[in-house]
């Protein structure tokens, strides 16, 4: 018998596997670092700055405010995590390295270099070599010769370090100012680097069943488009998933009329998940590349919250601005705060506060659960935005514009309460009026 549960249970599960439960209300240490990367597959790394890195603010949006110099030491010197691809470019988990270890292996004949490197091979040697004798190196170690255009427009040293790297020779050591220094994987990762790696057919059973644990319950295209990496073929993915059926570890469910999977060991927390009376409780912005976001057509029917990445449109195309931060509070999307930090200024501005329609006309949301009220959803942005400046450094939030524009004095209400929410570090809470300083420049609606 296929087993039926409401869109809201699969919502709800989701935001548990992604510690959005709770958001910014544990600590960071070693287990709780490990075991998010574990339950999503992945915290995914990007170069834009222009608030903070991709993956602090996916950290901050879990853990609050932490010490940068701590999530180093647990990523480059205890190696809790390492750096490989699962989405994209991710800090995926140690315990996690003899899956990965298969597509490493599995990479020297995927590659889509691999014949500019076939007719080079003394290049790669070289790069090894180099490594193996002087220790931790990076792309700038080596002379820049550029021999074309577009990807080729990599050095040919740069795209050696690359191919060793995703091939598994040699593993990133360190970053300094974000650019990653290689050196060799046994001796980055020496014990993982002995482990043996998972069979072509072992590696296809745990890919699946590591997005299908990450998501919750998920449609076959959800499974597709979580962990993208490495590219597996249809028909692969298909056989997989009918033999993970078979054997009773997957089960199909119904979300919503529609057919879906999950883990079978997940059907009583799907059932836990639909008797919620919230799907989360508290509030938080969120990455663009945060893993909630990954495919983010499920999250439109999952949050009735269609998102879409405006980094890479036009200026004079952009809806809601560069760098729209999703606003989550209490289990709904609720906003785009396009938001950037004006580091020596020590000010966070918001650009842009975009509220969803429903919420702004004070209706109900366009899922079939719970409710908001415009005064929690409020509460909720300040809290999130005077968290975010504190982890940030800024002393004040600077507020320009606001959609729609009658909510523009609310907003500065709000934000004038000072209160950054759950906090789970060992410093007080802030009191006084001299902590942090909120601003707003009036504009037109």
């Amino acid at each position: 018998m296929k087993h039926a549960f409401p869109p809201k249970a699969a919502a709800a599960l989701f935001l548990e596997r992604q510690h959005l439960r709770r958001p910014r209300a544990r600590r960071l240490t070693a287990a709780s670092l490990a075991r998010f990367a574990e339950d999503t597959g992945g915290i995914q790394l990007d170069s834009i700055n222009v608030v903070e890195r991709a993956h602090l603010l996916t950290l901050w949006s879990r853990f609050g405010e932490f010490e940068r110099a701590a999530l180093d030491r647990l990523v480059y010197r205890r190696r809790v995590l390492f750096e490989y691809w699962a989405h994209v470019a991710c800090l995926v988990p140690a315990s996690h390295f003899p899956a990965w270890r298969r597509a490493m292996l599995d990479y020297r004949n995927r590659h889509k270099g691999w014949s500019f490197l076939r007719r080079h091979p003394r290049l790669l040697r070289q790069i090894e070599d180099e490594i193996r004798a002087r220790g931790p190196l990076g792309s700038g170690d080596f002379e820049s010769r550029r021999p074309g255009g577009g990807w080729w427009s990599w050095k040919p040293a740069t795209h050696a370090l690359d191919f060793l790297f995703m091939s598994g020779r040699t593993t990133v050591h360190s970053r300094a100012h974000f650019q990653k220094r290689f050196d060799l994987l046994e001796r980055v990762l020496p014990a993982a680097g002995a482990a043996e790696a998972l069979d072509a057919a072992a590696f296809r059973r745990w890919h699946l069943t590591r997005s299908l644990h990450a998501l919750g319950a998920a449609s076959a295209t959800d499974l597709r488009l979580y962990l993208t990496f490495p590219k597996i073929a249809a028909a692969e993915r298909s056989a997989t998933l009918r033999a993970l059926l078979r054997a009773g570890e997957v089960v199909e469910v119904e979300v919503g009329g529609s057919p879906w999977y999950a883990l079978a060991r997940d059907l009583d927390a799907l059932a836990a998940a639909a008797r919620r009376r919230a799907l989360s409780r508290g509030a938080t912005l969120l990455s663009p590349f945060d893993s909630l976001l990954w495919h983010r057509e499920r999250v439109a029917r999952l949050f009735g919250f269609d998102y879409r990445i405006e980094v890479y449109v036009p200026a004079p195309r952009r809806t809601f601005g560069y760098y729209a931060l999703p606003l989550l509070v209490d289990g709904h999307l609720i906003a785009r705060v396009d938001t950037k930090l004006h580091r020596r200024q020590r000010r966070l501005e918001l650009r842009h506060v975009a509220f969803e329609p429903w919420f702004a006309a004070g209706e109900a949301p366009p899922v079939a659960w719970g409710g908001l009220s415009r005064a929690r959803g409020l509460a909720g942005l300040a809290e999130a935005a005077w968290s975010l400046a504190a982890f940030t450094g800024a002393e004040e939030v600077h507020v320009a514009r606001v959609t729609p524009g009658a909510l523009r004095r609310e907003v500065r209400a709000a934000l004038a309460q000072r209160d950054t929410g759950p906090r789970t570090q060992s410093e007080p809470r802030p009191s006084g009026s001299g902590w942090l300083r909120a601003s707003a420049q009036p504009t037109a609606p």
